[in-house]
Parts: structure tokens; C-alpha cells; sequence
């Protein structure tokens, strides 16, 4: 099957589903401008001092900072978090909108990123599953409650020295606040607020059952496969077809489809196709 076809068969999967599945990851977020941190050297590009500091992504990303220089550890999550507030999402987060709201689609997204782009382009949020927690909420490093609230902090960042000049301090015993993000070697992240939403996705999933479902991937690398077993564990529901956009990594097995491009030119050429069949 070439692409052509396979983006036909995309688009009469989406015309006739009864729900529809968004998965993303990091590749999601490329086409607003956003880093992928794919590699130390895609990590380095996007942040030359840690790589004069030897820190790659996965020592960046790391609770330890918090307690030991919260000064650092917030120069990199403030840089983030200014960048994702000011990021506008790309086109293509409105094409799969648009689907859900023509065709009458149940939907649900299913994202490993963390910085918010599905709210700010409109998805509900109680549809919204961010396995990895968000940037634009805190919670106490301790911890010393559960309690997880709304990150409007102002975070200056000194991009020479990736130091924060603001420290986030926890609303309930002033200790230092961090983000509420699974990070790697994390044991003290509170995971309330993701549990949450994996509910609301396990009731959408047993609410859907039996139905058509398509569910499309975009973005989804194989270095933190999380949200690709989603998808194929999804495609692999009766009466179920998986896209997977990918200008990397796109293989999937059939009857699934794989669209070696990137996130936005997979739903635009997805949605042309459609726009050709429209009354």
C-alpha cells in the first residue's frame, strides 16, 4: 500500500469511528517550535550550557536538583515552563478538533508530554490523560500533603547559567515546590492528578467498547515507548484501526497504518483527503 492509500484508508477510518484516540509524544510538539530532546545532542542543541556542563537530558530532568540547588533544578523547568506558556500549538492540534466536532466523534487524549498544548488548543481537560504528569502544576518536593495545585509562578531564568531567580515554595509548609512531572529516578512524584485522568480513560474505553475506533499517533519515539504500546494495545480492540504519524520511527505492524511524515502533515494530508470527499 503506498502513503497515498494509506492516508485514504486513515481518512475513511476517521469519517466513519464512533471515538477517536489522540496518543502523542514529544514529536507532537516539534511543528509549534517545541524541542524533541531527541538524543544528548538534540538536548544539547536546544540547551548548550548543559552540554559544557556534561548534564544530559535524563540528569536535567532528575528530583534530585530540588534538594540539592533549586536554583538549578528550577532553571530548567522555568525555561520550560516560559517556553510552553508562550508556545501557540500548530494547526494540526485544530484539524483533530475539527474531526471530533464534524463526525460526531467520542474522544480522548492520551499524551506523554507535559506542556499543556491540548488544553491550550482546546480539548477538554477532563479528556485529557498526561501520563507523565504537567509543567503547569506544582507540588510539595517533601511532600508534605498530596495536594497538587496550579503553577502561576513567574520564573526568570538566566539562560547563560540555566539558574532560576525565583524559587517556587510550597503553599502548605514553604518548602521548595516542584513540578508535578514523573521525572526519571522520580520517587517522590505525586501522582493524584494523573490517576484521576487514567480513570476518566478507563470509563471512555469501557464506554466505547464494541465500537469503531481509530486511534491516531503522532510523535511517538521508541526511546520511551509508553505511548506506542498504548496505541498498539488500543489497535488491537475489534474494530479498531491505529495511524501511526512518525518522520522517524513510523513501522507498525498491519493491518495498521504507519505515515513516515510529521505530526502536522499527517492530519493535513489526512484531513485534505476528506475535505475532497465533503458535500
Amino acid at each position: 500500500m503506498d502513503l497515498q492509500e494509506k492516508v485514504r484508508v486513515a481518512a475513511e477510518a476517521v469519517k466513519h469511528a464512533d471515538a477517536i484516540v489522540m496518543t502523542a509524544g514529544a514529536g507532537m510538539g516539534v511543528d509549534s517550535g517545541l524541542p524533541d530532546f531527541r538524543g544528548d545532542t538534540g538536548f544539547w542543541k536546544a540547551y548548550p550550557p548543559y552540554q559544557k556542563l556534561g548534564i544530559t537530558f535524563v540528569g536535567a530532568a532528575n528530583p534530585d536538583h530540588f534538594e540539592r540547588d533549586p536554583s538549578f533544578g528550577w532553571g530548567f523547568y522555568g525555561h520550560r515552563t516560559n517556553l510552553y506558556r508562550a508556545t501557540v500549538p500548530h494547526a494540526g492540534f485544530d484539524i483533530l478538533r475539527e474531526w471530533v466536532q464534524r463526525y460526531g466523534l467520542d474522544y480522548f487524549v492520551v499524551t506523554s508530554n507535559v506542556d499543556g498544548q491540548f488544553q491550550k488548543a482546546g480539548f477538554a481537560d477532563d479528556r485529557i490523560l498526561e501520563v507523565h504528569g504537567s509543567i503547569h502544576h506544582l507540588q510539595c518536593t517533601t511532600p508534605c500533603t498530596m495536594a497538587i495545585w496550579e503553577n502561576r509562578e513567574t520564573i526568570p531564568v538566566d539562560e547563560a547559567t540555566m539558574r532560576a531567580g525565583h524559587v517556587p515554595r510550597c503553599i502548605h509548609c514553604g518548602a521548595v515546590a516542584r513540578p508535578n512531572i514523573l521525572m526519571f529516578g522520580d520517587y517522590g512524584w505525586v501522582s493524584d492528578r494523573s490517576a484521576r485522568q487514567q480513570r476518566n480513560f478507563d470509563e471512555f474505553l469501557a464506554d466505547t467498547r464494541g465500537g469503531r475506533l481509530v486511534v491516531v499517533e503522532m510523535g511517538a519515539g521508541t526511546a520511551i515507548p509508553t505511548i506506542r504500546y498504548l496505541t498498539e494495545e488500543l489497535g488491537s480492540r475489534s474494530e479498531a484501526l491505529a495511524v501511526r504519524i512518525n518522520p522517524r520511527e513510523p513501522q507498525i505492524r498491519a493491518p495498521h497504518l504507519s505515515l513516515p511524515c510529521g505530526a502536522r502533515e499527517g492530519v493535513a494530508a489526512i484531513n485534505a483527503v476528506l475535505a475532497e470527499e465533503s458535500p
